[in-house]
């Protein structure tokens, strides 16, 4: 992610990635999908940290991530690999408050399987970027957030 498609999501343009709109940001499908569903919910305020933000608005960004993360779970109910979901608030690379939901398999390698994501020398390798192959499953975390956003307001 960068600060010119936040901008473009605040001037209400719609990325073939975006998932949705949550009361505190904006939900994207990752550009990599070594691990399908990956997604990040992007603060769209100014904020680079969780703390940057007041009690009641980090209350809603944690909401938010926890509604992604259950569309992303319920997206993959019918997959017998998907074995549970990681979230993570780094910022490291982007300083801009966002949340990475990764889902983890039980067909991973045993040496990254327990360990984080970005231990993954492949990670963002060309032949993990999102394509066409991913579409359905984007759309389907798509439905399900957008039944939890329409459903929680």
């Amino acid at each position: 992610m960068s600060d010119g498609r936040l901008a473009a999501l605040r001037r209400g343009e719609k990325p073939q990635n975006l998932v949705g709109e949550t009361v505190s940001g904006y939900a994207v499908f990752g550009d990599h999908q070594k691990l399908p569903g990956y997604c990040l919910l992007i603060h769209r305020g100014e904020a680079d940290h969780l703390t940057d933000l007041e009690p009641p608005e980090r209350t809603a960004f944690l909401e938010d991530l926890a509604l992604l993360g259950q569309a992303v779970v319920t997206a993959l109910r019918g997959d017998p690999a998907f074995r549970r979901l990681n979230y993570e608030i780094l910022g490291n690379s982007w300083p801009h408050l966002h949340a990475h939901v990764h889902p983890r398999y039980s067909w991973e390698p045993d040496e990254y399987r327990s360990r984080p994501v970005w231990r993954y020398p492949d990670l963002e390798a060309e032949e993990h970027r999102a394509a066409a192959a991913h579409a359905e499953l984007r759309d389907r975390i798509a439905l399900e957030l957008r039944a939890l956003v329409i459903g929680g307001a």
